[in-house]
C-alpha cells in the first residue's frame, strides 16, 4: 500500500531541507512500497513474456519467487531490508527495461541469488542448486563467492549452508552462517575444509561487504547491480574496486566526515545514518576530473562518488546525496513538477543548462548545503579549516540557490504543491540571507 502523502506541515519541513524523524519514515514506507510495485511489475512482465523466454527461465524464476516467499514468512523484517537494499533497485529497473530474449533471461538468473539471500538470512532450511552465472554468487547487501561454477549447491547444515560448486569435491565448499542476521557472524563465510597450502584466491572465495563505522551502512564496491551497465554521468564512471587499503581510506573518511557533521549539526548526521544505506567507489572519468556524486532514482540510498579530498568534502557529498534521495521520494509521493516542455535554464553550479527537475533538485541539495556551511561559519567550537571552508561555501552558493529559487517561483512547470514546496525553500533561504561572519 502507497503511503499516504505528507501533511502540509511536514512537507513544509521538507522544503526546509531540516532531517525529521516522521520525514525519514515516511520515506522508508514509500520506498517500500514502490519495491513491492516493482517486484509485482516484474513477475507480470515474466508470465507476459513466458514463451520469448530461454529454457527453464520462468521454472527457475517462479521457484526463487516461492523461495522469496518462504523466507518472507519467516522472516518479514529481513526480507524486507534485502527488498529495500539499493542495488535490488537497480537489479529490478534493468530486469523490468531489459528486451525479451538473451538479455532478459541474463538479467532474471540474478532472482535466483537474490532469494537465496534473503532464504540466509531468514534462516531457512535449503537443499538446493542455484545459478551463479560468470561463476559469481552475489548476495546483495553481504558479499560475493567467486565459485568457478556455473551453479553451486546449497544445503544447510546445523547452523550453517555448505555451498559447493557444481561437480566440485567437498574441500572446495565454503560454509556461511545459517543466519545471515546472526551479530555473531559480522564477516560471514569460509572454508568449509581449510588447507593452509590453498590458494586464497583459488574459486570458490568469498568476499564480505565493509561495514562503514558508526551505522549500518556498508561500503559496497561487488554488487552487480552498483553502476549501470554503462556506467554513469557524462563521461561515464564506473564502478571499482577499493581494495583493502582503499577500503580503509573510505572507511575513515566516512568516520571522519560523521564526526564533522555531528559537531556541526547533529540533525544531519543523523539523517545521513538513516537515509545513506551504501557508499559504492566509482572512477574518475578523466585524469583532472574534479569530484563525483551521483544518486540513482532506482536505488536510493546508496551514494555513488569518487573519493573525496578528505572529511569535509565527504560530508559534503553525503550531505547533498541525501538531498536527492529525500526529494526523489517526495515527488514519488506527491508530484512536484510536470513534465512540460523542454525548458532548460541556467544555474550557477553548473556550466550545462538544466531542466526544471534538475533546477529543483539542484536548488534543494545545494539549499541543505549552505544551511549546514551556515551552521558551522558560525560554530566557534569547530576545527578552524572548517569553519573557513564553509564561510567560502556559502558566501558562494547562497545567491546561486537564490537564482535558482527564482526561476523556479517563475516557472509554470512547477504543480501547485511544487510552487508552494519552492515558496518554504525560499522561506528558508532568506533565513539564511545574513552572511555567517555578521551572524556572530
Amino acid at each position: 500500500m502507497t503511503p499516504a502523502p505528507p501533511s502540509a506541515a511536514l512537507l513544509g519541513l521538507f522544503a526546509r531541507t531540516r532531517p525529521t524523524r516522521d520525514g525519514a519514515a515516511l520515506l522508508r514506507s514509500a520506498l517500500h512500497a514502490r519495491r513491492l510495485v516493482l517486484l509485482k511489475a516484474l513477475l507480470v512482465r515474466v508470465r507476459r513474456h513466458r514463451a520469448e523466454l530461454g529454457d527453464g527461465v520462468e521454472e527457475r524464476f517462479e521457484a526463487a519467487w516461492h523461495l522469496l516467499e518462504r523466507a518472507e514468512q519467516r522472516a518479514p523484517a529481513a526480507v524486507r531490508d534485502l527488498l529495500d537494499y539499493p542495488t535490488t533497485g537497480g537489479w529490478l529497473a534493468a530486469a523490468l527495461t531489459a528486451p525479451p530474449g538473451p538479455e532478459l533471461d541474463a538479467r532474471l538468473a540474478h532472482f535466483d541469488a537474490l532469494a537465496l539471500t534473503a532464504a540466509l538470512r531468514a534462516g531457512c532450511a535449503l537443499d538446493l542448486t542455484v545459478a551463479t552465472p560468470h561463476g559469481t554468487l552475489s548476495l546483495a547487501g553481504l558479499g560475493r563467492l567467486l565459485t568457478g561454477s556455473d551453479r553451486v549447491a546449497v544445503r544447510t547444515e546445523g547452523r550453517h549452508a555448505r555451498i559447493t560448486p557444481e561437480g566440485a569435491g567437498p574441500d572446495r565448499a565454503v560454509l556461511l552462517p545459517r543466519d545471515l542476521n546472526d551479530p555473531r557472524h559480522p564477516h560471514p563465510g569460509r572454508p568449509a575444509d581449510a588447507d593452509p597450502g590453498r590458494s586464497p584466491t583459488a574459486p570458490p572465495c568469498w568476499s564480505p561487504l565493509l561495514r562503514l563505522p558508526g551505522g549500518a551502512a556498508v561500503l559496497d564496491d561487488l554488487d552487480p547491480h552498483r553502476v549501470p551497465r554503462g556506467g554513469i554521468g557524462t563521461p561515464p564512471r564506473t564502478g571499482v574496486e577499493a581494495g583493502p587499503a582503499g577500503r580503509a581510506v573510505w572507511a575513515e573518511q566516512w568516520r571522519a566526515a560523521l564526526r564533522l557533521l555531528d559537531a556541526t549539526d547533529p540533525g544531519r548526521a543523523e539523517e545521513v545514518r538513516r537515509l545513506v544505506r551504501v557508499l559504492v567507489p566509482v572512477a574518475h572519468a578523466d585524469r583532472g576530473t574534479g569530484p563525483f556524486g551521483a544518486t540513482l532514482r532506482a536505488a536510493p540510498g546508496a551514494v555513488l562518488a569518487t573519493l573525496p579530498d578528505g572529511p569535509r568534502e565527504m560530508a559534503e557529498v553525503l550531505v547533498h546525496e541525501t538531498q536527492h534521495t529525500k526529494l526523489a521520494a517526495v515527488h514519488e509521493l506527491v508530484p512536484l513538477y510536470t513534465a512540460g516542455p523542454a525548458t532548460v535554464h541556467k544555474v550557477g553550479w553548473r556550466t550545462d543548462a538544466r531542466p526544471i527537475a534538475g533546477v529543483l533538485q539542484g536548488a534543494y541539495a545545494h539549499l541543505a548545503l549552505t544551511d549546514l556551511w551556515w551552521r558551522a561559519a558560525r560554530s566557534s567550537g569547530l576545527p578552524a579549516p572548517w569553519r573557513t571552508r564553509a564561510g567560502q561555501q556559502f558566501e558562494r552558493f547562497h545567491h546561486q540557490v537564490g537564482r535558482a529559487l527564482a526561476v523556479l517561483l517563475e516557472s509554470d512547470e512547477l504543480t501547485n504543491t511544487g510552487r508552494e514546496f519552492a515558496r518554504h525553500m525560499r522561506q528558508h533561504h532568506a533565513r539564511l540571507g545574513a552572511t555567517p561572519r555578521a551572524l556572530r
